[in-house]
């Protein structure tokens, strides 16, 4: 059982910057580990993903450049750096964990969920 807890969410001006945090109660070097995005009425969305080692990253295309993913392993927590924020960012964000030896991008590929963190970019 792996608990996955957000923070860091809050509210930013379009163009601002915020990091959210993913700490985990497990070891994280053992899964790949996901963020995801739901706006209101939306499905949820990929936005980035980090395999187990940390060395390849994957990016939604809407982010690419703008976000970067990271782990500190001591801590055994994953990050999620934002910048250049847009109002279109706006969402609940989750942090996952999955098993899979391959960076994954689908929802249902992650068995380990967080709570979410809300992120609110303002005009």
């Amino acid at each position: 059982q792996v608990q996955l807890i957000e923070s860091g969410g809050g509210l930013v001006q379009a163009g601002g910057s915020l990091r959210v945090s993913c700490a985990a109660s497990a070891i994280l070097s053992y899964y790949v580990v996901g963020w995801f995005r739901q706006a209101p009425g939306k499905e949820r969305e990929f936005v980035a993903a980090s395999g187990r080692s940390g060395s390849s990253t994957y990016y939604a295309d809407s982010v690419r450049g703008r976000f970067t993913i990271s782990r500190d392993r001591p801590k055994n927590t994953v990050y999620l750096q934002m910048n250049s924020l847009k109002p279109e960012d706006t969402a609940v964000y989750y942090c996952a964990a999955s098993r899979s030896s391959t960076v994954e991008v689908t929802p249902g590929n992650y068995y380990y969920w967080g709570q979410g963190t809300q992120v609110t970019v303002s005009t």
